[in-house]
């Protein structure tokens, strides 16, 4: 019987990350060429964060992490591929990511775009594993994943992000809400509910936990753009205030961010009711996400 204290956040990021670690060399191609070597290139340095939550959704629903680790790889190597793409020159263009030259740099934007292309065909392909079946449960996943990921999620808030940089005058609020909950929240989303979609349960309050903790990340991001220095993101900062592009921190001002986030890691935390001192770790996640440095 499994026992219903919950890990330490610490040390279950850790076990996640390992546990993706080992998934990723016994699934991905061995690094034969330019191409592979790119893929591996683009898992490898990440927090791991999406895949840790479709595995501690697992665990809340007596999901054994064998089961799930084809989920939890296959989200983060859609977020792979979604950041491959979002560094091109075409889109954000970027040049440092997770404290490393981009793909396009190091490689060329050919490899790049072929490199994310693989790893979303990948996280797909993950999803169809054996160890996910019945097949009522996969097709769940697969669903909700293409929806999560596609013009109604990320994808849609990406153009968004795009058409703000030609825009004459920025987003407001609701429409900041709305680019970020495709953009950076859905993937989130979609994380925390994994877990609950696997058991064939209720996914409603892992919902709306992942909803409030995807606008807590992206707050989160907004303030490390103002407060945070390349070296520790690990990614350019400054950019949308160099390009007058509405953030929250923008339209709230940095301590009225601040204090949505504080206000939204509350929501999270309170979505998980139902769940006891099991979903202790989540709630610590939660507080990670806003505390982070990176």
């Amino acid at each position: 019987m499994r026992s219903p204290k919950a890990a330490s956040f610490p040390d279950a990021l850790i076990r996640a990350q390992s546990r993706i670690a080992a998934q990723i060399e016994t699934t991905l191609l061995p690094r034969q060429d330019d191409l592979t070597e790119a893929m591996h290139y683009a898992l490898d340095g990440g927090k791991m964060l999406r895949g840790f939550l479709v595995l501690e959704s697992a665990h809340l629903h007596d999901i054994e992490p064998e089961t799930a680790s084809p989920a939890a790889l296959a989200i983060e190597c859609l977020h792979a591929y979604s950041l491959i793409h979002d560094d091109l020159p075409c889109m954000d263009d970027d040049d440092l990511r997770r404290g490393k030259p981009t793909i396009h740099k190091k490689w060329s934007e050919a490899l790049a775009v072929l490199a994310g292309d693989a790893l979303q065909s990948l996280a797909f392909d993950l999803l169809c594993d054996p160890a996910l079946a019945p097949a009522t449960r996969q097709i769940a996943l697969v669903r909700s994943l293409a929806k999560a990921a596609g013009h109604g999620g990320m994808v849609g808030g990406q153009w968004m992000d795009i058409l703000a940089e030609t825009r004459t005058a920025p987003y407001s609020l609701k429409q900041v809400t709305q680019l970020q909950q495709g953009k950076t929240g859905a993937l989130l989303r979609w994380s925390a509910t994994a877990g609950a979609l696997m058991a064939q349960a209720d996914p409603k309050p892992l919902d709306t936990y992942g909803a409030a903790l995807g606008l807590a990340f992206q707050i989160a991001d907004d303030i490390l753009d103002v407060e945070g220095s390349a070296q520790s993101v690990g990614k350019a900062v400054g950019k949308d205030t160099a390009m007058g592009k509405a953030t929250f921190v923008s339209l709230l001002g940095l301590d009225g961010a601040k204090a949505r986030a504080a206000a939204l890691v509350e929501e999270a935390s309170d979505a998980l009711g139902s769940y006891g001192t099991r979903a202790d770790t989540l709630k610590d996640a939660a507080r990670f996400v806003v505390n982070r440095d990176r």
